[in-house]
């Protein structure tokens, strides 16, 4: 795969940056890679593991002369970061993010950018619960979708050259609006997760009175709850709060289901149960025939190995 960026700036140096970097690096799709970071601590550890090829104490120092600059950061921390670095990004550079949520991140970063730089927004659909820099590895696009959400006049050469980026590190690329974006992660990624952080805030109260047994009995099923609920709370935060129209449409609509489970099993009946059960089960099975899971025991993840990212 041939270069497709000569020099890359992070901001943020996470789970999917570090990962970026490690699969970017290892398909030579970007030159020199530049990195920074809020807290002190990630840009030491960057600089001492050789993470990125130059750490700077700045947004503004990191982005200077990038062809491209990838927003990691939170998503209520977009808007600050592209007002620090809007007066120094080179003409003709793009702009990108990783964020959870679109319309909110296009609402909050594009008026700080100049004429000249093109904004393409997209979201890695991929992740595990773990943060930090040394938390990525070059296969975590592998085989998982990547949403470019292109708004308004968007550069076609600069949209060919970011879909080529993200397909060499192995994603599969697909054009989303950023409306619909949200809507499909409020389903498929945002509501779970806040249904996860719900059922292990119940059973946190259950294991008050049943002294750690909710802990020491975990089956499958809440084990995997608590995975998804380890995910950075700074991050899920901000995706709620900058998605609230599609989480409340979805959470009615999972009351409204929830409370039709809730009469079914009042009433006895279990055709209504298997019926709808017999339903979700060929939902999972989908996913598994589009390749995007595995049948196999604790979803063939190794210890550690998760998908939680929105």
């Amino acid at each position: 795969m041939s270069r497709v960026y000569d020099r890359v700036a992070y901001i943020g140096l996470g789970l999917i940056a570090s990962s970026m970097i490690h699969a970017g690096r290892r398909a030579g799709l970007q030159g020199e890679i530049v990195g920074t970071a809020r807290s002190a601590e990630t840009r030491a550890i960057a600089a001492e593991d050789g993470l990125c090829d130059v750490v700077t104490e700045t947004a503004a120092e990191a982005v200077k002369d990038a062809d491209l600059v990838v927003l990691c950061v939170p998503v209520g921390a977009m808007g600050a970061v592209a007002e620090e670095i809007g007066p120094h990004l080179k003409p003709g550079c793009t702009v990108s993010d990783v964020g959870s949520v679109k319309r909110a991140v296009i609402e909050a970063v594009k008026p700080h950018l100049p004429e000249g730089v093109h904004f393409i927004p997209a979201h890695p659909l991929a992740g595990t619960e773990h943060s930090g820099p040394r938390s990525g590895f070059a296969e975590l696009f592998e085989n998982r979708y990547t949403l470019i959400v292109p708004e308004g006049d968007t550069d076609p050469q600069a949209l060919a050259r970011l879909e080529r980026f993200w397909a060499g590190m192995g994603a599969h690329v697909e054009l989303m609006e950023p409306e619909h974006h949200d809507l499909v992660l409020m389903v498929t990624s945002h509501a779970p997760h806040l249904i996860a952080y719900t059922m292990v805030g119940v059973a946190d109260d259950l294991r008050r009175v049943t002294d750690s047994e909710v802990i020491k009995y975990s089956a499958a099923g809440f084990r995997d709850f608590t995975r998804i609920a380890a995910s950075d709370p700074t991050m899920w935060r901000d995706v709620f709060l900058n998605n609230r129209e599609a989480t409340m449409e979805i959470l009615g609509r999972f009351i409204e289901e929830l409370m039709r489970l809730q009469r079914a099993i009042r009433k006895g009946d279990g055709d209504l149960l298997h019926e709808y059960f017999t339903r979700t089960r060929a939902i999972r099975r989908g996913i598994i025939q589009a390749g995007q899971d595995t049948s196999a025991p604790d979803f063939g993840r190794g210890h550690g190995q998760g998908q939680s990212k929105g």
